[in-house]
């Protein structure tokens, strides 16, 4: 989601409708009970988020956010990264991914605007628990099936067996991708159905 852009117009960020998830339920429950206890020291031997100082300048860096950088740079890229969560629809069963995503982009997302608002390093424990939550979600979550959609074009790409298979329309199969909406189309409202998709539809 982080970098999949629409190969035909290149629009960015693209919407995702998860299927299915390959990661099992009780992954994301292990990651929310971790969240909810709040124990840092677990958390922090989890090593994911990685603080240190240079001329006595904090910086930060974990999974989502790669390069070092700055507490107040990196805050703010944490919330661009929260925000592109809006653009996922989960359409699964699955409660406890629902709760995850739901946590993030509202109760996890305010705390750390208040966090970066009051930026304080020396008190970052208080959204250690938060920072974890998203960086399980956002980096070790795999989607078995599901639809990649660009709202720009009307362009829908289909991701089977976890790979997004992001082909110009002159190499995709026909058949084959009509197959892959029609046997997913419960998971998908009218609204959505009846736009103009390409470069198949229904």
């Amino acid at each position: 989601m982080d970098i999949l852009a629409c190969p035909i117009d290149k629009h960015f960020p693209l919407k995702l409708f998860i299927f299915s998830f390959e990661t099992e339920p009780s992954k994301f429950k292990q990651f929310l009970e971790m969240y909810k206890k709040r124990n840092i020291v677990d958390i922090n031997n989890e090593g994911i988020i990685e603080i240190s100082k240079d001329d006595k300048t904090p910086y930060i860096k974990d999974n989502v956010i790669i390069e070092k950088s700055t507490a107040k740079k990196y805050l703010k890229l944490i919330i661009e990264s929260i925000d592109e969560l809006a653009n996922i629809y989960d359409k699964t069963s699955n409660i406890i991914a629902k709760e995850c995503f739901h946590l993030i982009i509202n109760d996890i997302k305010v705390k750390i605007l208040n966090f970066s608002e009051a930026l304080n390093i020396e008190k970052i424990d208080e959204i250690l628990p938060e920072l974890f939550l998203l960086n399980k979600i956002k980096t070790e979550i795999e989607i078995e099936s599901g639809l990649l959609f660009c709202d720009k074009c009307h362009r829908w790409f289909p991701i089977i067996d976890t790979i997004p298979q992001m082909l110009p329309d002159e190499y995709r199969d026909q058949e084959k991708d009509t197959n892959f909406l029609e046997t997913n189309k419960n998971l998908l409202d009218q609204k959505f159905l009846k736009q103009d998709l390409k470069p198949f539809n229904i």
